[in-house]
């Protein structure tokens, strides 16, 4: 699985900071190896300047095989945190469409002679 960090110019980006970026995204989204190739993650702190309340911003897109990809946001106090909440919400959109993904798969059509017959419209042209 690749992991592609990118950051705005308000994020100061060193070695640590992809370290811990790709072993939070390993760590949280590891299971699902074989299915998705690519994790594209972009960092960025919209209020700088102001340092408020949840303005650091992780964004991570996942690139799966045979599913459109999954996106997740999330916005912190800082920016481990946005990361880690990221990760999470990475690991629980991944669980859910790779779920329904599998249970296509695994889902057999019923054969047409077993399929019930259509009931007939009674009663529709009774009181006529």
């Amino acid at each position: 699985m690749e992991i592609n960090i990118n950051t705005d110019n308000t994020i100061d980006r060193h070695q640590g900071l992809d370290e811990r970026v790709r072993s939070n995204v390993e760590a949280s989204i590891g299971r699902f190896g074989e299915h998705v190739r690519r994790v594209d993650v972009h960092l960025s702190n919209e209020n700088s300047q102001k340092h408020e309340d949840g303005s650091n911003y992780c964004m991570m897109e996942a690139r799966v095989s045979g599913y459109a990809p999954v996106v997740v946001h999330a916005h912190a106090q800082n920016l481990d945190m946005s990361i880690s909440q990221a990760a999470d919400k990475l690991k629980r959109a991944l669980d859910s469409a790779l779920g329904r993904l599998n249970d296509k798969k695994m889902r057999e059509p019923i054969p047409a002679d077993l399929l019930p017959e259509p009931e007939s419209d009674k009663n529709l042209t009774s009181g006529l």
